[in-house]
C-alpha cells in the first residue's frame, strides 16, 4: 500500500519587514510584518506540491507564489495534513476563529465561498 499524497498543508510564513507587492488578478496587496499561516490542499501530489512551495525560484502561478517570491518573506515550517478529502477550510476557519486577522480578502481563496481568505496574520504574542 502507497502512502496517502494527497491533503491539505499549511505553510508557516515569516515576513520580515512591512511589504507591498502585487498579488496577480487581486492587484497591490500589503502584508505588515510578523507571522502568517497560508492554508492550501493538493488532491493529487501532495508532495510536489509542498516542494513546489519550497523553491524561490518557480514561475508565479498561485497568490501564495507571488508572496513566498519576495526577498523579505521566509518560509519557516511545512505541515501537512493527508487526506483523501478537502479539509483546507476546517484548518483554515480553526485559525481564524483562534482570532487570527485576515490581511488580504480573498487571498488563496478565489475558489473557496467559505472562507474569507485562505493567508491568516497570526496575533501577537
Amino acid at each position: 500500500m502507497s502512502e496517502l499524497d494527497s491533503g491539505c498543508y499549511q505553510l508557516k510564513i515569516k515576513i520580515k519587514q512591512n511589504i507591498t507587492l502585487k498579488i496577480g488578478a487581486l492587484g497591490i496587496c500589503s502584508f505588515p510584518k510578523g507571522d502568517y499561516v497560508y492554508t492550501g490542499s493538493a488532491m493529487k501530489n501532495l508532495s510536489k506540491r509542498i516542494a513546489r512551495h519550497q523553491r524561490k525560484e518557480k514561475k508565479l502561478r498561485w497568490h501564495i507564489d507571488y508572496l513566498l517570491s519576495h526577498s523579505e518573506v521566509e518560509l519557516v515550517e511545512v505541515v501537512s495534513y493527508p487526506s483523501e478529502i478537502r479539509e483546507e477550510c476546517f484548518y483554515n476557519q480553526k485559525l481564524i476563529n483562534e482570532k487570527a486577522e485576515v490581511p488580504v480578502k480573498d487571498f488563496g481563496s478565489s475558489d473557496c465561498r467559505k472562507c474569507p481568505a485562505h493567508l491568516v496574520k497570526q496575533k501577537e504574542s
